[in-house]
């Protein structure tokens, strides 16, 4: 197959997630930014009819979904493994997952980190406090559990290094430079996690624009 493309906008953490499997199997890619609203556009929904970001083509073979692409690229290209083979393990990081995609994301880093980061900086928004203080209890909950099922282990499916990081890691990245994110996370296994993964090369290659940098 020719080139793997990630289509998809700079700072998503989903987008980011892709990047960073890409990056820890060294494969080569190539990046085509969307532009804000793009992903409303018939052209774009030609290719992922939910609008969502990222979508994927490699060769003639289109794809979106992240977990789906995350498991395709595990799939296609050489290099360390990045799901486990032990039974618990692979539980343990489609557990993990589910958690991500089914309530940290959509009832709380989709509110807080927006209206703390995202909408400030790209949009000049002032945050919604009352949304934040909603989702506060949610994201005490979700990032809880996290640090409950990490426990002494090195990572989120155990002592290697999986697409449950891979997928988790842009997401805490966010949360854990918000107010509410950094109090919650303070001393627990989960912020020292999140440093350790963020130290990682694939991490370190992917760091979201500039303006979200900054106002993270």
């Amino acid at each position: 197959m020719s080139d793997f493309v990630v289509h998809g906008l700079p700072g998503s953490p989903f987008m980011r997630s892709v990047l960073v499997a890409l990056e820890e199997k060294r494969a080569p890619y190539r990046v085509e930014a969307l532009a804000p609203g793009a992903t409303r556009t018939p052209e774009y929904r030609r290719m992922h009819p939910f609008g969502r970001v990222p979508t994927i083509r490699h060769g003639d073979f289109l794809l979106y979904e992240t977990q789906a692409i995350l498991r395709y690229i595990d799939a296609t290209f050489a290099g360390r493994a990045l799901q486990p083979r032990e039974p618990q393990a692979i539980g343990r990081m489609n557990q993990v997952i589910g958690i991500n995609d089914w309530y940290l994301f959509p009832r709380v880093a989709r509110v807080i980190v927006f209206e703390r980061i995202v909408g400030p900086a790209l949009f000049g928004k002032t945050p919604d406090e009352a949304a934040i203080a909603a989702a506060l209890p949610e994201a005490q909950l979700c990032l809880g559990e996290l640090d409950r099922l990490l426990g002494a282990q090195s990572y989120l499916a155990g002592d290697e290094f999986s697409l449950a990081d891979v997928l988790l890691g842009p997401q805490v990245y966010y949360l854990a430079a918000t107010p509410e994110g950094a109090s919650i996370l303070a001393g627990t296994a989960l912020r020292a996690w999140l440093e350790r993964v963020g130290e990682r090369a694939s991490m370190q290659a992917t760091l979201p624009p500039e303006p979200l940098r900054k106002a993270a």
